[in-house]
């Protein structure tokens, strides 16, 4: 039964998304057959109704939402969850890195609420309107989640969410933390959400990424996850709502406050954060130059091209 388990959680961690506000929520689109195949595959063949009665012992319970708007959806999505789930196995067989990237909610700095509550010896009172000015200071939250060691790294800036931002936090990550723990890595895989500043259509994230690789010295590979698929992206479900916990109810009147509880992030698995600030102001409109247009040094897969490429070292 041990490998039995094992294999489960081995199927179902590839294809599990959650909600990046609570830890304790989380579901799959495999339904029992497909995960009966799965099984099989992997040397541990059961029977469908077998598997709904290891998903009940997991906590995997058929549920309604009781709130559910569709957006859309991709017809190549489980083509690319495929490709997500290969290059993973790749990485983790390599030693290579597996980094996780999104952006979390931007949160302003000054006696406004936040929701969650906390141990205290008086009321906490703040404004009693969320309005905020253009001179309201600003704490943009960007997230980078290792996903072999479990250790999350959150990036806060003053400006604004762009792809120079994101990368810049790559950067600085890679510097302080990532080459450290992985001395002999060759590449680093990237798993990130189609839009925001890591978005998978423009090419100024690409041709910021590029800096980042020839600064960093490594190259990259870039997996996207597809529309309205970004609650799959593992940071979403694995280090996010850790944070959102470890913040909960606190005013934010300080950047010295924000830092000290996001470094408070843990869990009983070995979760741990670290926190970094970048003062900076970036550039919002910022299109990719026509040097980088022209010798377009990314190397596109041949399947499905528009989420999956490689940045390699290249002067252009």
């Amino acid at each position: 039964m041990p490998a039995l388990e094992s294999n489960v959680i081995q199927v179902l961690a590839d294809y599990t998304a959650g909600d990046p506000s609570d830890a304790e929520v989380l579901w799959t689109f495999l339904t029992p057959a497909e995960i009966s195949e799965e099984l099989a595959m992997a040397g541990t063949p059961v029977a469908t109704d077998t598997v709904r009665t290891i998903l009940d012992d997991f906590g995997f319970v058929q549920r309604k939402a009781q709130k559910y708007l569709a957006m859309g959806a991709s017809p190549d999505r489980d083509a690319q969850f495929n490709r997500i789930a290969t290059h993973k196995a790749e990485y983790e067989a390599s030693g290579n890195p597996i980094l996780s990237m999104d952006a979390k909610k931007k949160e302003y700095l000054g006696n406004y609420f936040r929701p969650g509550r906390l141990y205290t010896t008086g009321v906490l009172r703040t404004l009693d309107h969320d309005f905020h000015s253009p001179d309201d200071p600003v704490v943009v939250q960007h997230g980078l989640f290792d996903i072999q060691r479990n250790l999350g790294h959150i990036t806060l800036g003053s400006s604004h969410e762009t792809s120079e931002f994101a990368c810049h936090c790559l950067i600085r990550y890679w510097r302080q933390y990532g080459q450290l723990a992985y001395p002999e890595a060759t590449s680093i895989l990237l798993l990130c959400d189609g839009g925001g500043s890591n978005s998978s259509r423009h090419y100024i994230f690409k041709e910021d990424l590029q800096r980042a690789v020839n600064r960093i010295g490594i190259p990259i590979r870039v997996a996207h996850y597809p529309p309205y698929c970004s609650k799959y992206n593992p940071i979403e479900h694995n280090f996010f709502p850790h944070v959102t916990r470890a913040c909960q109810g606190v005013i934010f009147h300080t950047l010295d406050i924000v830092k000290a509880f996001i470094r408070r992030t843990w869990t009983s698995a070995g979760l741990r954060a670290t926190v970094n600030v970048i003062d900076k102001v970036y550039e919002l409109k910022r299109k990719a130059s026509d040097a980088f247009m022209q010798t377009m040094p990314i190397v596109f897969d041949k399947k499905l091209p528009q989420w999956n490429y490689t940045v390699v070292l290249t002067i252009y």
